[in-house]
């Protein structure tokens, strides 16, 4: 039976959800869940970043540039240094659902 009231699903505009889809697509990969692992622990570099992965500097600013794009993550400078961070809340509980289901 059908519920005569609408849920939060139904809500979703078909733009909402091609913007999630897309941002889901782009936490599909093995190596940007990795990075999102590392920097939800703490702010990171990009060359300690890419170092702990065993990536090159480039291959790892990719990564995290789509990531961005999303709004996942967000840029402090200190000094020379360019430190990544997670900026969207929800990716916390994602990546706690990862766990809880593969680790």
């Amino acid at each position: 039976m059908i519920s005569d009231t609408v849920s939060p699903s139904q809500k979703l505009s078909a733009e909402s959800l091609g913007m999630a889809a897309d941002c889901l697509r782009i936490l599909a990969h093995p190596m940007r869940l990795k990075l999102l692992f590392l920097l939800e622990e703490k702010r990171l570099t990009v060359g300690e970043l890419a170092h702990v992965c065993e990536m090159k500097n480039n291959v790892t600013s990719e990564h995290l540039r789509l990531m961005m794009r999303c709004g996942f993550l967000s840029v402090e400078k200190q000094g020379q240094k360019t430190f990544y961070q997670i900026s969207e809340p929800h990716v916390f509980s994602i990546l706690s659902c990862i766990k809880s289901r593969f680790a």
